[in-house]
């Protein structure tokens, strides 16, 4: 993937530097040039294109915006409540997730979010053991963990 940014950034400094025209306009342009040169090149080139990368990493981010408002207005909910009528818990999620980057960013992403907090990780990196406010279920916050964020997250590292 970084090789096929430099690419394009060479590229686009060559388009700049072949127009005479040095300006942002046509950087970008020459930027759009070998973006469509490497998608035409790209079973030449080792790598899946970058593209898809980039745009699923736009899309995890976007997840973690929606969650991260979701979980604002619960707690917001639970809040304003007259009852203050919660089940805070701590649970263990297993994860498909192997290296250290991944679990990584998974545990912030949950602790990050309102109402969840990562305590702690699994000697061998197979679990995460999770505070959570309010858990009436356990096994479907589990899945929704891992129906959103990790697949998020292994969609953008494999």
């Amino acid at each position: 993937m970084a090789l096929q940014i430099l690419f394009n950034l060479i590229i686009a400094f060559m388009w700049m530097f072949l127009e005479e025209q040095y300006q942002f306009s046509t950087f970008f342009s020459g930027y759009l040039v070998g973006i469509l040169l490497l998608f035409l090149l790209r079973r030449f080139i080792p790598d899946a294109f970058y593209l898809k990368r980039v745009f699923k990493v736009i899309r995890l981010i976007l997840l973690f915006v929606k969650e991260l408002i979701l979980s604002n207005f619960n707690i917001l909910k639970h809040v304003y409540k007259p009852k203050f009528n919660v089940k805070p818990g701590i649970f263990a999620l297993p994860t498909e997730l192997k290296s250290q980057w991944e679990i990584t960013l998974l545990a912030n992403l949950i602790s990050l979010t309102p109402g969840t907090l990562t305590i702690a990780v699994s000697h061998d990196y197979s679990h995460l053991y999770i505070h959570a406010m309010d858990i009436p279920d356990v096994e479907k916050e589990i899945r929704s963990i891992k129906d959103t964020f990790e697949k998020a997250i292994l969609e953008v590292t494999r």
